[in-house]
């Protein structure tokens, strides 16, 4: 099953056995979650296209006691939602598990008005919020299902791009060990990053789970090889750069960000493997920017 396939089976299941957590929808996956709505009618809600009330619902959700999802595409989720996530659940200080699915640009047909690069930015400017960034079916249920206990608040960006196996574990996961330098790969692009990487002296650290950043896992692969270091993120280049600039305060580095680009907006339909070209996330031009920062 892809990612999203595997949220809403995964979601139906807590549904059934959790009576504490509720769904609030957009339309978007309505269909898919159409057997868990007629079971329970009270705790599957869906607002329609109204995205804003769809994160203020799950707020009052999670004032009232429940434990809710919200879930729709990033750009209706994060950007069009983003005053309501700011004030119903930051300010209020209320948890949630807020689901995206579609990444930067996984719908390319969709156009522009489905394109959210900078969602993980935007979470990432309020304090407090866990952000999971899965590149496999498997880890996005695991994630799933441990966003569900307590009261955190948490972002969990689903992809219709994927890895080939999943990597579980806590912070950053050394896949490789070198000397000249410390490529960071975070979800979706790690299989991209290990063909880019591949017969190179590096280490390669992967993260499911980028907020809270792994400083002490960065130091200690930035201690024991060169300090430079490549940031490799689905989003936004460049969104994790002032937590590899924290966690390296005291020590000399360098620090190329790999990411969507900031300098154009990318105006082409096309597919993901265009859109990935045009911003520099494919292998072969991976394997270029990385070897000339490492080069120089």
């Amino acid at each position: 099953m892809s990612m999203r396939e595997t949220f809403l089976a995964t979601t139906e299941r807590i549904l059934d056995a959790d009576p504490d957590v509720a769904v609030v929808l957009a339309d978007i996956s309505a269909a898919q979650l159409a057997g868990a709505a007629r079971r329970h009618p009270d705790r599957v809600i869906n607002v329609g296209i109204r995205e804003q009330l769809l994160v203020s619902t799950g707020a009052g959700l999670a004032l009232a006691g429940l434990r809710p999802i919200v879930h729709t595409f990033p750009s209706f989720l994060v950007e069009r939602g983003f005053e309501q996530i700011k004030l119903d659940f930051s300010h209020q200080d209320v948890g949630g598990v807020l689901v995206s699915y579609g990444a930067s640009y996984d719908m390319t047909t969709a156009g522009r008005t489905h394109q959210s690069p900078g969602d993980v930015a935007l979470i990432d400017s309020l304090p407090g919020w866990t952000v999971h960034v899965p590149g496999h079916p498997e880890e996005a249920r695991r994630l799933l299902l441990e966003s569900i206990p307590g009261d955190g608040r948490v972002y969990l960006r689903l992809s219709a791009q994927e890895n080939a196996e999943s990597h579980l574990g806590v912070g950053f996961t050394r896949l490789r060990h070198g000397s000249r330098g410390v490529v960071v790969a975070v979800g979706p692009v790690l299989d991209r990053v290990l063909r880019a990487t591949g017969g190179q002296d590096v280490t390669v650290l992967y993260a499911s789970t980028i907020r809270p950043f792994d400083a002490a896992g960065l130091r200690a692969a930035a201690l024991d090889a060169t300090a430079d270091i490549v940031l490799v993120e689905p989003y936004l280049a460049g969104t994790s750069a002032h937590w590899v600039a924290e966690a390296l305060s005291d020590v000399p580095h360098r620090l190329k960000s790999l990411g969507v680009r900031r300098d154009t907006e990318i105006r082409t339909y096309g597919e993901i493997a265009d859109h990935d070209l045009a911003h520099g996330l494919d292998a072969g031009t991976l394997r270029a920017s990385i070897a000339e920062f490492l080069a120089r």
